[in-house]
This record gives C-alpha cells, sequence and structure tokens, in this order.
C-alpha cells in the first residue's frame, strides 16, 4: 500500500476514532506532521486551521494516527513475511488485508510464526492430511488410522499410534489457528470469563507478601476490571505474578469452550464423536486457552495502564498549575531528628542566599538555639514566608515553629507545610549538582522546598514526574507510554504559563515548544555572557536557535520591562507587524495599545482586522492586550490545619479538620489533614450525590474541609468523608490546560458505590501495594 494512501486513511481513521470533523484531523496532522509544529503551538497559534480544537484532541488525533501507522506496519510485515515463505495464497492475502485489529492480525500469521515445523505440519508432510480430513468430515473413520498405508517410515511415521498421534495434531492446531473460531471465544471470554488468583507455593517466603493477601482468594468478572474504578486492580495482581506471589489466570468453563468448538466443526451425531471431543478439550487446553489467557491478561494490561497514566496525568497537571507564591523571600526547613533540620532562605527569584542546620527535636532538643536562627534569619533577609517539607518530622518542625517563633505568632510571617514528595530525587540529579556543586544534598532538597513554594512549576519540571508522588503504579505501567503522556502533560503547563525569558532556568526553558535541552542550555549560556534579553528577535542570535525554533517558541517566551511591550504578552511575534500599522493608522505607538484599555476596546471593535486576522486569534490577541503579563494560575493562599493534633491518636471521630488533596486513584483520593498519615476519601463518600469519577469532583492541591469517620491506629488509617453540608471549597486553580481523564462508567448507581466500598477501609488493599 502506497505510504501516501496509508496517511490518507489513518486520517480518516483519526476522525473516526475521535469524532473530530476530517477537516480539522487533517488540518492537524498537517500542521504536526510536514510541518513539525508542536502540540502547544497548533493549540495556541493556529486555531483558525483546525478550529479550536484544545491539546488533548490534538494529542487524540496524533495518537490515533500513530496506531493506525503502527498496525499498518505490522500488516505489510505480515504479509512480506508470508511471501517470502511462499505460502502468501489469494485467499490468506485477502484474510490478511481484510484484519482490522492487530489480535485479528496476528490470529491469521499464529500458524506461520514458528521457524520450527509443528507436530500438524510435520504430519501434513507425511501425507496425513487427507486422513484427518476424512475424520472430520465422518467421510473416514478411526479405522481408517490402522490401515498400512498411512505409515510413513521415512518421515517418523512407523506405526498406527504415530499416524493417530499426528491427525490429533492436525485436528488441534486446525481448531486453534481458526479464526472464526478464535474471535468467537474471544467475545465469550470478555463477556462470561473471570480472573482469578491464589497464592503460589512458596508465596509466603516472598518479602511483603503479606501486601497481597486479599488477593490470596480473589475472582472476579473480567469485563469488570474495563472499569475505570476497578482496572488497577489488575496491576495489583500483575505486580503480584511478577513477584511469584500469586498465580493468576482468566477462567472459563472448559466445557462450553469445548461446546463451541465442537459447534463449529462437528455435531452430536458424529461416527468419531469422543475422538473429537476428546482433540477439542486438548487444543482448548493446551493451545487456545493459553493463547487467550495471555491476550486477555496483555488488554487489560493496557486498558489498566492507559488508566492509570491518564489518572497520573491528571494529578500532574493541578499539582504543576497549583496556585503559586511568586516572587517572595522564603526560609525552608528540610526536617531531621538526628541529623538536624536543614535550613536554607531563598531571595525572590529562587537564588540560595544561606544555608545551616538546626537541631529543634531530640536527642539535642536545642529549642532556644533554634529559636534565635531562625528568628534572625527573618529579620535579616526580610523573609515572607517559612516552607517546612512534610516528610518525617514535617508535622513537628512546623510545630516547633509555631510555637516558638515570634514573627509567626505576631502574625508578620507565615508558614506552612509543603509537599516535599521528589525533593530527595533532585537534590541527587546532575541538574542539582551542577546547580549547587559546592553543597550536600540535604541542601539542595531545603532549596527544592522553597522553591516549589514560589513557584511549583518552574521546579518540579526538573524531577522526573513519577517520582512526584501523584500517581498509582507507576512502576509498572507501560513506562514509554507514561513517559510520553506525562512528558505531554509538563510541555502543556509549562506553554500554557509561559516562561521568563530572563529567569527560567534551563530545564524549564527546554519543555517550551520547539526547544529541548541544547537550545535552553545555549539560551542559559546567551544570557548569561551577554546580559538580560531585551526582545524576543534577539533569539535568532543563540545558537542554534533558527528560524523554526523561533516560531514554535516565541510566544510562550516573555520578556518584561523590554523594548517591546508585545513581548510580555502571549501574542505571536508574525502579529506584531498587523498590530503595529493598526495602532499607527490610529495616531498611536505600539506601547499604547498595552496601556490604553480604551485603545483595545476600539481594537476589539474592528471587524475587518478581526475577520483578516480570524476570530480565535483575534479574541486570544485582545485578552492578551487587556492582561500583559498576567499569570494564568492564581496566588498561593494556605491552608490553616486544625491545631492540636500532631499524630493520627489525636483524631476524634465525626469532627471535620481542613486538608489539602495530595492524590487521586481509581477509587477515591488522599487527603493531607495536618498529620503524617493521609486520608481516605472513599468515591462513595465525595458528594452527598451520585461520584463516578473522583477527578469530576477534587483535584491535586484542592482545599477540602472532611469529616474521619473511622480511624484505624493500628495500621495507620483515616477514614475521610466530605459528606453532608457544603464541605469542599472551589478550587484555586483557574482554568487549566484540558487533559484526558478517566472515563466515567456507563449506568453509574448507588449501589455500584456501594459494592465497591464494602467498608471504610476496603479501598486501602487496591492501594497499598504501591
Amino acid at each position: 500500500m502506497a505510504q501516501k494512501t496509508i496517511e490518507n486513511e489513518a486520517g480518516l481513521f483519526a476522525s473516526q476514532e475521535t469524532g473530530i470533523s476530517l477537516v480539522q484531523v487533517a488540518a492537524t496532522l498537517k500542521l504536526h506532521i510536514i510541518e513539525d509544529c508542536s502540540v502547544p503551538f497548533i493549540t495556541r497559534y493556529r486555531k483558525e486551521a483546525t478550529g479550536g480544537l484544545d491539546e488533548e484532541q490534538i494529542r487524540n488525533i496524533i495518537n490515533s494516527y500513530e496506531n493506525y501507522i503502527e498496525r499498518e506496519k505490522r500488516r505489510e510485515y505480515i504479509l512480506s513475511t508470508l511471501e517470502k515463505m511462499e505460502v502468501l495464497t489469494p485467499e490468506l492475502k485477502k484474510d490478511v488485508l481484510a484484519a482490522d485489529t492487530i489480535n485479528k492480525l496476528e490470529d491469521i500469521y499464529a500458524p506461520y510464526k514458528s521457524k520450527k515445523k509443528t507436530k500438524g505440519q510435520l504430519a501434513i508432510a507425511a501425507g496425513l492430511q487427507p486422513l484427518a480430513d476424512g475424520i472430520l468430515n465422518d467421510s473416514l473413520t478411526l479405522e481408517n488410522i490402522k490401515e498400512d498405508s498411512w505409515l510413513k517410515p521415512d518421515l517418523k511415521f512407523t506405526t498406527h499410534e504415530d499416524v493417530d498421534k499426528g491427525v490429533q495434531a492436525i485436528l488441534m492446531e486446525k481448531f486453534s489457528h481458526d479464526i472464526a473460531l478464535k474471535e468467537k471465544l474471544r467475545n465469550d471470554f470478555w463477556k462470561s470469563a473471570k480472573i482469578t488468583s491464589l497464592p503460589r507455593k512458596d508465596a509466603k517466603e516472598v518479602k511483603d507478601w503479606q501486601k497481597f493477601q486479599d488477593y490470596f482468594e480473589f475472582t472476579q468478572d473480567i469485563k469488570d476490571l474495563k472499569n475505570p474504578k476497578t482496572a488497577h486492580r489488575f496491576l495489583a495482581l500483575r505486580r503480584g505474578m511478577t513477584l511469584k506471589i500469586l498465580k493468576v489466570e482468566v477462567s472459563y468453563p472448559v466445557e462450553e469452550a469445548v461446546s463451541t468448538i465442537k459447534g463449529q466443526f462437528f455435531s452430536d451425531g458424529h461416527s468419531s464423536f469422543d475422538y473429537l471431543l476428546k482433540v477439542a478439550t486438548r487444543a482448548y487446553s493446551t493451545s487456545i486457552h493459553p493463547s487467550l489467557d495471555l491476550e486477555i491478561k496483555s488488554e487489560l494490561k493496557k486498558f489498566s495502564d492507559e488508566g492509570a497514566i491518564d489518572v497520573f496525568g491528571v494529578n500532574l497537571k493541578n499539582l504543576l498549575l497549583q496556585p503559586y507564591l511568586g516572587a517572595k523571600t522564603v526560609l525552608a526547613l528540610d526536617p531531621g531528628v538526628r541529623t538536624g533540620c536543614k535550613t536554607v532562605v531563598v531571595d525572590n527569584t529562587g537564588k540560595l542566599m544561606f544555608d545551616s542546620v538546626i537541631y529543634p527535636h531530640e536527642p539535642q532538643n536545642d529549642i532556644k538555639g533554634s529559636q534565635t536562627v531562625i528568628e534572625r534569619l527573618i529579620d535579616h533577609f526580610n523573609v515572607q514566608y517559612i516552607a517546612v517539607g512534610d516528610g518525617t518530622y514535617g508535622r513537628e518542625t512546623l510545630g516547633f515553629i509555631q510555637e516558638n517563633i515570634a514573627q509567626v505568632q505576631e502574625g508578620k510571617v507565615k508558614a506552612t507545610l509543603v509537599n516535599e514528595s521528589g525533593a530527595s530525587i533532585y537534590s541527587a540529579s546532575e541538574i542539582a549538582k551542577k546547580e549547587f556543586p559546592d553543597k550536600d544534598a540535604t541542601v539542595r532538597g531545603a532549596v527544592s522546598i522553597a522553591r516549589r513554594f514560589q513557584d511549583p512549576l518552574a521546579e518540579l519540571v526538573k524531577i522526573d514526574p513519577k517520582s512526584i508522588g501523584v500517581g498509582q503504579y507507576q512502576h509498572d505501567v507501560n513506562q514509554s507510554k507514561l513517559k510520553k503522556s506525562l512528558g505531554g502533560v509538563v510541555e502543556d503547563c509549562v506553554n500554557y504559563v509561559g516562561v521568563d525569558l530572563n529567569t527560567a532556568s534551563a530545564p524549564l526553558l527546554s519543555f517550551v515548544s520547539g526547544i529541548g535541552p541544547t537550545v535552553a542550555e545555549n539560551i542559559v549560556k546567551t544570557r548569561e555572557e551577554n546580559g538580560p534579553f531585551t526582545k524576543r528577535d534577539q533569539l535568532l542570535k543563540v545558537s542554534r536557535y533558527s528560524k523554526k525554533v523561533f516560531e514554535q517558541s516565541a510566544g510562550f517566551l516573555k520578556i518584561y520591562q523590554g523594548d517591546n511591550p508585545l513581548d510580555a504578552t502571549p501574542i505571536h511575534p508574525e502579529r506584531y507587524d498587523i498590530l503595529e500599522k493598526w495602532a499607527k493608522d490610529n495616531g498611536h505607538q505600539i506601547h499604547d495599545l498595552v496601556n490604553d484599555q480604551e485603545l483595545i476596546t476600539k481594537l476589539s471593535k474592528d471587524s475587518a482586522l478581526k475577520d483578516s486576522i480570524g476570530e480565535f486569534t483575534f479574541d486570544d490577541i485582545i485578552k492578551s492586550l487587556k492582561s500583559p503579563g498576567k499569570d494564568p494560575r492564581t496566588e498561593f493562599k494556605s491552608t490553616e490545619f486544625r491545631k492540636g493534633i500532631k499524630s493520627i491518636a489525636d483524631l476524634e471521630i465525626n469532627e471535620w479538620y481542613n486538608g489539602v488533596v495530595t492524590n487521586i486513584t481509581q477509587f477515591g483520593a488522599f487527603v493531607n489533614i495536618g498529620i503524617k498519615n493521609n486520608g481516605l476519601v472513599h468515591v462513595s463518600e465525595m458528594a452527598d450525590h451520585f461520584v463516578s469519577n473522583a477527578l469530576e469532583v477534587l483535584k491535586v492541591g484542592q482545599a477540602v474541609k472532611a469529616r474521619v469517620k473511622e480511624v484505624d491506629v493500628d495500621r495507620g488509617r483515616i477514614a475521610l468523608s466530605l459528606k453532608s453540608g457544603d464541605s469542599v471549597q472551589k478550587s484555586n486553580v483557574g482554568h487549566t490546560p484540558k487533559r484526558s481523564s478517566t472515563k466515567s462508567s456507563s449506568g453509574g448507581n448507588r449501589q455500584q458505590n456501594k459494592k465497591l466500598k464494602n467498608n471504610a477501609f476496603a479501598a486501602l488493599k487496591d492501594f497499598k501495594v504501591n
């Protein structure tokens, strides 16, 4: 098939699969594949071409296109291989070309995969095919097997028993490789089969086997594992398999499967009925069932991966775009007990100004000395906020600050816990070592805590998203797909917010549309050698910064107080000339257009200009002129945790506590209420109305007020509820770039939630194996 034809058909396939018009799909693929445009660039600056598609829709189009191309490459490979093997008959070629899924293609190709001849093929080579066909169509009987004419000593069929085994092998392979039968059984499996798990013989000799006890006698319909709320269970089962703790199988009644085979190949009145029934049973047990077992596990893995990656992506997006503190001086503490609390001060640009260690906890208990250091640092550097890492002893360290630091007690300085997930990963990274070559990892970790408080997006892009702590089974899912998806999330977030060209780090710049790590390093190097950029077109002097890179990236790079006020907006330089001309024609300079609201209003009413630019782009330009330099994120607002609680033992049943959502899974959300143990809000406890998808009502970083339902002190578990009353505060996160979320299960009702819940802690069995 010609490449152009494949591409056209891939576009049609993408349109059908995504439900997006073929015109929009074709325009999107042209921009991305032929013109090499990034998703953020297409989303923001080519809305006229795509009809205003968002980044989620554009990525779905690209993924559908790539999946089609991958399938067609496999089809071409199979056709080519069969042709080289000289077995490609017109009928076989027709079957290959008609297959519309990878599974069907593999069913067709399966008999020809092995380089070594099978028992059935050896029997066919010995001339036993007519005998096998005769027995199957009832024109011959089992007595014919005993005829000497079928013996072929030179081909190792020296006895009638050998002939019998050869006939059985031919029939077994015929049953096993029948495409229609395989498809029928495949559909039956998806409708009625179950997944079962039992402990392996030596399960209890494996470390952490207790985490999988809930799956030692587990059975569930496989169709239910395609429910977004339960799909993650298969990842837990699969991890148990990988660790050799669980034996997991797809279970389907043998008699029903054999009945299906019988119905397709022979009837009850067949003269060799018992013989064929035995062959069918062996074919199912030794070939068909193992094949479908593997296939279904693979499909469940893909589905579970997609669900887990999807949830991870939504959580990551909300974490990256959570409210930011901004340019404020911050004192940060990375809590420690024996080794002390690493203490740093970073200025409003994130520059490290001071680092030390204090010992307010046992065994030193140097409360007075630690108090003196903190208070003097606050006064000397004019500290406005204190950020405390929320890891081990984080709550105790925050308590020390709140109870002993005068400026905090007087309300002059605010102190808060900050999520430190991944800070240790950053502190040991090459990025951190390059930034602070003369500091140890503990200091780098404290700096990361301070900076992520100032600007979560700018700091968290330096850390592998898998280490940030907002995923589920992230080490078990398809790693290449996870990396691609999370990379897309980070790219979307960075370009949605935009970056300050004169302060952004190389890691942050590398995620800007069209740039990448090498050009990002070159930008920073040029900035260090020549001073701040004063206008966007100076970027063209940076090494390897081509006109194409400029086209893709310039609109996302902001310059404040530069030569051209438009450089502080998301307006692309390709529109500068037309705006400068309009300003001049109306008796003004371009600076007036950014600062004069009346002039902007006049521009917004110019219908001729709107028609020439395009409605989508024109509206974006007006919006950008009205709020030049505005960060689309909201500013940080501290969550005041309940005072007087230091551990799970201090919680009271039915009491309400302020909290922050730290992670969301398919079955619920984890909430930090100010102590070491996060509480779980099951999906059935999120609202007074039915909730089918946690991501529909909550997001990572969202402030909530939760009621304690149950507490299990021994196991450190807290069950929370958001029901009864207007307990969920509106999220501080503003409009954000859309990302796909897990699909709501159809036909949801309260009974489904009750069935999933079982009891307040039941859902934790699905999560604790992380």
